[in-house]
């Protein structure tokens, strides 16, 4: 017990024996009379100004009591700290407390004021306020700790289920969904279900910080995922994710899932579930009870509680629902295409070695630069390595070319003559992509300019009398040494599977003729 400096002196000046004093102030005699005889010896009467309190007197009487007793202050928040870790107990903290006291000359307190020094620190630092939440304000969200399991029907081996958890504060009202992963589109999936569970949409949804709903956590300003964020804009809904390593910010989620734990999860611990569809079945059932089970502290249960306070202030639901869009970074290759997924998509080629974003839907592909969209094509899906080109986005060049076709070549051949048409035929039966083809069937048809119609035609059945599949260079050859002008002798026609049809024949090197 503190000693009333004050008092002592106060009753002594009324002349009161050490006995009285003594009993008065709840003292022993000797204490009385050692603070008596310290406060003559050093001059100090009653009255004593009312600024010098209790610790004043008692540093200015006994200054070698006060050096002796001054105890090292417990650090609290450290306490608080280890405490949340497993196995720490106050015990534990208190002796390792008084270990670093004693190793550095300081006095300890005893195991009684350690923890009441704790327990005041928590009280102030730590309480919590109760905060009532209004109907309709927000919804918090979150996946469960625990996991559920799905067996293979064929292999017997298991796979990990995921529980998404969302529940309305103000009535406690809540929606559980078991997801094969915990990737964007079943965090998307899951909340566009709980809004239509519910019939509304909140005015604000509260998530952790996980991934897949924040790209960068931060106390202030937080970015939000921009799929997710695309969601809310379409039902009208604000993000409002919240502080990292805060679960206080959102409890009651976190409430909701230790009775999701309990009253489904545990529930339904025996049973063999060998599809998510089943198991989602059997969680509308367990999930239905727990809406319907009474509160314990206050009248009605979760689902009346909702008809009747909360439902009527959510938003109205969007005609239809979200459709789940992923957003990735590409860039514009030097082709003029971007590639999502393993397929190509064309952008205007002014777009070339630029980085644009990609909303890719289950229908749709758009992409985007500077958040302006640029163009969009339907989604490809099978087999990959397929383009979906915009004659558009060409180069003025490159759509000159694309307009060209196997069937215009060889219409342009066959209004020059047969042999031509052979030629070009030949040439584009002999790629195993038609369009490989294309630059050869051009050069040939485009030396009729330099040399004549006639004599393309010309030289054209003089290669083919040569070879089946003779080549542009075959060609240019005859026309620049002027073979084309003399026609081949007519003589017994070749066979078109003649395998040495490439071979001059005797006339060629008037072997034919007789000798003089």
């Amino acid at each position: 017990m503190t000693t009333q400096y004050r008092e002592i002196l106060r009753l002594a000046s009324l002349g009161l024996s050490g006995r009285s004093i003594a009993g008065s102030v709840s003292c022993s005699r000797n204490t009385v009379s050692e603070v008596l005889a310290r406060a003559v010896k050093l001059g100090v009467e009653w009255p004593v100004p009312l600024e010098v309190g209790e610790a004043d007197l008692r540093k200015l009487l006994f200054p070698e009591k006060e050096k002796e007793t001054s105890s090292r202050t417990p650090d609290c928040e450290y306490i608080h700290r280890e405490l949340a870790k497993p196995g720490v107990t106050m015990t534990l903290l208190w002796d390792e407390y008084c270990r670093k006291c004693r190793d550095g000359g300081e006095i300890p307190y005893q195991y009684s004021q350690f923890c009441k020094l704790y327990r005041k620190y928590a009280v102030v630092s730590k309480a919590t306020m109760h905060i009532e939440r209004k109907p309709g304000e927000r919804m918090e969200v979150d996946w469960a700790g625990k996991e559920m399991r799905i067996r293979d029907s064929v292999t017997g081996g298991e796979s990990p289920a995921y529980i998404f958890v969302a529940v309305l504060p103000a009535s406690q009202y809540a929606y559980v969904e078991a997801f094969t992963d915990v990737g964007m589109e079943s965090w998307i999936l899951g909340h566009t279900n709980a809004f239509a569970h519910f019939g509304g949409v909140p005015r604000m949804v509260v998530p952790d910080n996980l991934k897949t709903g924040v790209d960068k956590a931060d106390w202030y300003s937080p970015v939000i995922n921009k799929t997710y964020h695309e969601m809310a804009e379409y039902y009208g809904t604000a993000i409002l994710p919240a502080r990292v390593r805060q679960p206080r910010d959102k409890p009651s989620v976190e409430g909701t899932v230790g009775h999701v734990s309990t009253w489904i999860m545990a529930a339904l611990r025996d049973r063999t579930f060998f599809s998510v569809p089943e198991l989602n079945r059997e969680i509308r059932e367990k999930l239905e009870e727990l809406n319907e089970r009474p509160f314990q502290k206050r009248p009605g249960s979760r689902r009346s509680v909702f008809l009747e306070e909360e439902r009527d202030f959510l938003f109205p639901l969007p005609a239809r629902p979200f459709e789940i869009a992923v957003w990735k970074q590409a860039t514009v290759s030097f082709n003029y295409h971007v590639q999502v997924e393993g397929n190509f998509y064309s952008v205007c080629h002014e777009y070339i070695k630029q980085k644009v974003d990609v909303r890719i839907t289950s229908r749709m592909v758009e992409i985007f630069y500077n958040g302006v969209r640029i163009c969009s094509h339907p989604r490809v899906n099978g087999v990959s390595g397929q383009y979906r080109t915009v004659h558009e986005h060409m180069p003025e060049s490159h759509r000159r070319s694309a307009e060209w076709s196997g069937e215009r070549f060889i219409s342009w051949a066959s209004s020059i003559g047969p042999n031509t048409e052979g030629v070009i035929r030949s040439v584009l039966a002999g790629c195993k992509v038609e369009q490989q083809g294309f630059r050869t069937c051009m050069g040939i048809l485009k030396m009729a300019d330099k040399y004549s119609v006639e004599r393309l035609e010309n030289a054209c059945a003089r290669a083919l009398s040569y070879t089946p599949r003779p080549t542009s260079r075959n060609i240019s050859a005859i026309l620049k040494s002027g073979q084309d002008k003399v026609l081949p002798s007519a003589g017994p026609a070749r066979k078109a599977d003649d395998r040495h049809s490439f071979i001059r024949g005797a006339e060629y090197y008037g072997g034919g003729r007789d000798a003089d």
